[in-house]
């Protein structure tokens, strides 16, 4: 295991595997990272995404296009060469034998990212605070991109004015009163995110939104039944334990005739649990679904209308909030938000442009029907 290779080889190593990625060590080309500090390769060895991004924290090493350096190691399967250490992969054993995305830890990555802060959301995404990749077919700026993006899914869940809508996972709420206001439907949006729910309710009774109700729920205890339920970037924060019980929430509450529509990052293979870096740092216990699991979730509970990947778009959607936040960081308290958390939200950010550059990620469009309802009549693509 490279993760037990002594600290005298480590260099060697690292060089290795980078130039099998063409990434250099000494900042001359793109994507290439300057080291700082030597302890860098061990600490890379031993604790693979951790110490990759907790030493870019630390200020061990550089680089200006970290999202091409990202995208350069993911192809030539970087994660199979750097393993990490035995505590690495407690973090697997414990996903195997724990439900850690149960209710009573459901809440943990709600405080841990969503109720950051809204200060620092309201300087990094649009103006409908719409927290999920934009899409940018024809798209020239990150508010046009989560426009189209509002605008797709209103579409391929064919919204009539007058429906009831359920939005699991509504953020701070623009998809709710984006379609509230265009299409005229009745919106009840759940979230278990504090600061998300307040600012989203807050702005909702500001804009006179009487039709758009934002509560503090957990998607397991809704209850009633609706025309349309859409869920917008939460599958990721359901957990594989989970997924078919998220189904079985949906079939319960979409009428027989009614259209369901699911975004959500997706794997290539069946994750237990997220990157670890990620894990610790940005979204604990998430894991983006794979394909295989998203069937077997599904599976005599919905018939599959319609499949659209559009993940590359996560790419150009990451790099704008990162501008965004880099453009207005001088605006947020400096003690919150302190040069190590800017190093992080930036390899954060960053990385993930480089995941989907790679293809390591995907990002879906489920529609879905109940099965035996006829064919419904609106456009998916």
């Amino acid at each position: 295991m490279l993760g037990f290779i002594g600290n005298g080889n480590a260099e060697s190593l690292v060089r290795e595997i980078f130039d099998s990625a063409g990434v250099g060590v000494e900042g001359k080309k793109p994507g290439d990272i300057l080291v700082k500090n030597d302890a860098f390769y061990g600490r890379l060895l031993r604790d693979a995404s951790i110490g990759l991004g907790e030493s870019y924290m630390d200020g061990w090493w550089e680089c200006e296009e970290l999202e091409l350096f990202i995208e350069k190691l993911l192809r030539v399967d970087v994660k199979k060469k750097i393993q990490g250490s035995l505590r690495m992969k407690l973090l697997t054993l414990q996903a195997i034998v724990t439900n850690m995305q149960s209710r009573a830890r459901a809440k943990q990555v709600a405080e841990a990212h969503y109720d950051i802060g809204n200060d620092l959301y309201e300087v990094m995404l649009c103006k409908r605070m719409v927290y999920t990749c934009g899409y940018w077919k024809n798209a020239k700026t990150l508010e046009e991109a989560q426009d189209a993006k509002l605008e797709l899914i209103c579409k391929k869940a064919g919204l009539q004015p007058g429906m009831r809508v359920l939005d699991l996972g509504c953020g701070f709420g623009g998809f709710a009163m984006y379609a509230a206001e265009k299409y005229g439907v009745d919106v009840l949006g759940v979230t278990i995110s504090t600061e998300q729910q307040k600012w989203g309710a807050a702005t909702a009774k500001k804009k006179g939104l009487k039709n758009v109700e934002l509560r503090l729920q957990d998607y397991r205890t809704v209850g009633g039944r609706f025309d349309r339920v859409v869920s917008i970037g939460m599958l990721e924060h359901v957990g594989w334990r989970n997924h078919r019980n998220f189904m079985e929430v949906i079939h319960r509450c979409l009428h027989q005739d009614g259209i369901a529509v699911v975004h959500t990052i997706g794997s290539n293979e069946n994750q237990k649990h997220g990157i670890p870096f990620f894990e610790k740092y940005i979204f604990p216990n998430a894991a983006s679904p794979s394909m295989g699991q998203l069937g077997n979730a599904v599976e005599n509970l919905f018939a599959i209308e319609d499949v659209h990947n559009f993940g590359p778009d996560y790419g150009p959607t990451c790099i704008a909030w990162w501008k965004n936040f880099e453009a207005g960081y001088h605006t947020l308290d400096q003690k919150k938000y302190d040069r190590r958390f800017w190093r992080m939200w930036r390899f954060y950010l960053l990385a993930a442009a480089g995941a989907v550059a790679a293809r390591e990620s995907q990002l879906w469009h489920l529609v879905l029907t109940h099965i035996g309802r006829k064919l419904p009549d609106c456009r998916f693509g």
